[in-house]
């Protein structure tokens, strides 16, 4: 994070275009909006390529005169005229038709545009950023995407890496999506869901972190935030993750704690029976195999002995 903040406070100096890249999620329009605002000069007109689609993708983006077609019933600024002075932000820039490149390679070398209907360029003084999850060099090699356009934006590029590449950053974001929350009585993860947190790979990304955590506070379990408030794919991750560390430790036990114990293999997943089942059950195993010794069957599973507690009384095997 410290070094995307570097990039960020270098591309805001100038006005060259800037390209980001990045999975879904990952905070592409964040940061070009902390670009804008870095250095604030007019306005800041987010552009989603992927929606541009019809005949009415280039009146979207350049604006139309009056008549210049059926409907055409006054003249239109488009999105571009409307970023004159502050900063254009292509997002999803691999969407983009591969006619109406044309016209942004224009935009971008000439700082000039043409209204549909009008026979008039017009000059505008705009930042371009674009963004896109796709490999552009990979797009234009297939014919996919120009390769001047390509060259033109890939001026100053700011990779942004997924959140399972930089997972120590999570505990800063979870604060950072804690904050609006702070008035509400102090929300805070405990030790054991920021464990399973750091255990999932995010495939959503930030997005997907911020959601979650908008969730566990919308939930708000007096205070603190507990495991039932997790999103159930993250509650199902850290389940079947508690349940592999459980059995490897009963399965590839050294110290011999279960030297008395049946061979024990692990129960292949299925539908029919749910995480909390097999937890249940592989818990029960080992405790019935130790006779009843709690300590020795949470060195067996891995886990503290605090732990072992609770689970034993939520699956009431007492």
């Amino acid at each position: 994070m410290g070094s995307i903040r570097r990039l960020i406070e270098k591309a805001s100096r100038n006005r060259l275009s800037v390209l980001l890249l990045g999975e879904t999620g990952t905070g592409k329009e964040v940061v070009a909006r902390a670009i804008h605002e870095a250095n604030p000069r007019g306005q800041f007109v987010p552009i989603d390529c992927g929606s541009l689609v019809g005949t009415l993708m280039e009146s979207e983006l350049f604006g139309h005169v009056k008549g210049s077609f059926s409907g055409a019933v006054e003249n239109k600024k488009g999105l571009v005229e409307l970023a004159d002075g502050g900063t254009a932000f292509f997002d999803e820039i691999g969407d983009l038709p591969l006619e109406m490149q044309v016209k942004l390679l224009r935009l971008i070398q000439e700082s000039e545009f043409r209204a549909v209907g009008s026979l008039q360029w017009r000059k505008v003084d705009l930042r371009i950023i674009a963004a896109t999850h796709r490999d552009l060099q990979a797009e234009a090699a297939a014919g996919r995407f120009r390769r001047d356009l390509y060259y033109r934006l890939n001026v100053f590029t700011i990779h942004l890496p997924a959140l399972r590449q930089h997972k120590e950053d999570l505990p800063s974001l979870i604060d950072h999506f804690l904050e609006p929350a702070q008035g509400m009585g102090g929300f805070y993860p405990s030790q054991e869901i920021l464990g399973g947190l750091l255990s999932y790979d995010w495939p959503g990304n930030v997005r997907e972190l911020k959601h979650c955590v908008e969730r566990m506070t919308a939930m708000q379990s007096e205070g603190a935030l507990r495991m039932a408030d997790l999103p159930s794919a993250i509650r199902d991750h850290i389940a079947a993750a508690e349940i592999d560390r459980f059995s490897d430790g009963v399965a590839n036990d050294a110290g011999g704690e279960t030297a008395e114990m049946p061979e024990f293999q692990k129960a292949p997943r299925s539908p029919v029976i749910s995480l909390p089942e097999v937890e249940k059950q592989t818990i029960l195993t080992v405790l019935n195999s130790t006779n009843g010794d709690r300590r020795k069957a949470a060195r067996i599973l891995r886990i503290g002995r605090t732990t072992l507690y609770r689970k034993i009384k939520v699956y009431e095997l007492e």
